[in-house]
């Protein structure tokens, strides 16, 4: 099992906040220009490098919009030809050409994903900003589709389109994509907290989430919605008579219910912000995720592989005991954490209780039912 201490499971590095969309919730803030203090090429290829090094985790590439660096491509065959697994999140805009497409398929691209974050254009282009999206983000994946190249898609959860998940999972099956990526917005960048569903609505929609999986052809992770997890991990639980306190993947793997209490078939622990997770901006900084905005050092100055491994931030948010209110006594702490960027977007510390979870841990319970003496 990989020591999410020494290195990530998964990379994002993020080419450019270029972009031509201008969508409601964007982390990036997007901007219609590139950044002329971007890494360069050559940084890139150093990047790429140290990333391999530290045990060849997945890297994604995003932005802003990936495509509207000229030498990504270049850049993609780079990794990939050093052994990288790397996946693209390009916007879905006319720069998704079919040519495009089989450029990446040529160089060994390992999935594309797409955001819709609605059935349909009425309200996936008004999450987008730009009407036309959805119809452009279709067209892509049928070419994609015809190169035989894996789809995932990536939807974000607000208030705007928690009323059409159903039609949305139909679709994505109707789509045939490999994953289904639900996002939980965190109140950064664009983003509001005004934008987001209520805590009692995230546990809805989590066993909504549960319940589809069950009968769905793709797979389902979710992202900033750690508390999927316990979620998930419950319902097993129940289904296989199970209880325990303070539970960890260990001992999940040993009662025989699932490595990938998230339903993926990708990392056996679960990964949070800072834990199995960099982020690395257009310029260089490193954080522990794009929606946690609290910088742990720039790869211009000091290599990945040791501001991932020595920052006092990234290793405060790999120890579920630091954690502070009802996330430091809950039981789930070392599977779900909670989402550690919505806790710092609403309360400011990263090691606070997930603000949009209403499950009272059994500590608190106890406490609650000892007699005053």
């Amino acid at each position: 099992m990989r020591d999410f201490n020494e290195n990530p499971f998964i990379v994002i590095w993020e080419l450019t906040r270029a972009c031509q969309l201008k969508c409601l919730h964007c982390r990036a803030e997007a901007q219609y220009h590139r950044d002329p203090r971007e890494l360069t090429f050559e940084e890139g290829k150093r990047l790429i490098d140290d990333i391999y090094e530290m045990d060849q985790p997945l890297l994604v590439f995003t932005g802003g919009d990936p495509l509207m660096r000229p030498d990504v491509f270049e850049l993609a065959k780079y990794a990939i030809d050093k052994g990288l697994r790397v996946s693209m999140t390009p916007s879905a805009t006319p720069n998704v050409t079919k040519e495009a497409i089989r450029k990446a398929k040529e160089i060994g691209l390992s999935r594309w994903a797409f955001s819709l974050d609605g059935p349909n254009a009425e309200i996936h282009d008004r999450f987008r900003g730009m009407p036309g999206s959805f119809d452009l983000t279709i067209k892509a994946i049928e070419y994609l589709h015809e190169l035989d190249i894996p789809v995932q898609i990536n939807t974000v959860i607000s208030r705007y389109n928690v009323h059409a998940l159903d039609e949305m999972a139909k679709l994505v099956e109707k789509l045939k994509c490999v994953l289904w990526s639900v996002f939980f917005l965190v109140p950064t960048g664009r983003g509001k907290e005004s934008d987001m569903i209520s805590p009692a609505e995230h546990e809805k929609v989590f066993r909504w989430l549960y319940e589809t999986s069950k009968r769905v052809p793709f797979d389902i992770k979710t992202t900033a919605g750690q508390h999927y997890r316990r979620v998930v991990l419950q319902a097993k639980m129940r289904e296989h008579q199970i209880t325990g306190d303070g539970i960890r993947y260990e001992d999940v793997l040993m009662k025989g219910l699932t490595g990938q209490v998230d339903g993926l078939g990708r990392a056996p622990k679960g990964v949070n912000d800072g834990n199995g997770f960099v982020f690395i901006s257009h310029i260089g900084d490193v954080y522990p995720s794009g929606l946690l905005p609290v910088k742990a050092g720039n790869v211009r100055e000091t290599p990945l592989a040791e501001i991932y491994r020595n920052s006092p931030v990234f290793q405060d948010l790999r120890n579920p005991d630091k954690y502070k209110g009802k996330c430091g006594v809950c039981e789930f702490r070392y599977i779900c954490g909670g989402s550690r960027s919505r806790a710092y977007a609403v309360t400011g510390d990263y090691l606070e209780s997930e603000p949009y979870c209403i499950y009272i841990p059994k500590a608190l319970r106890k406490k609650k039912k000892q007699p005053f003496s």
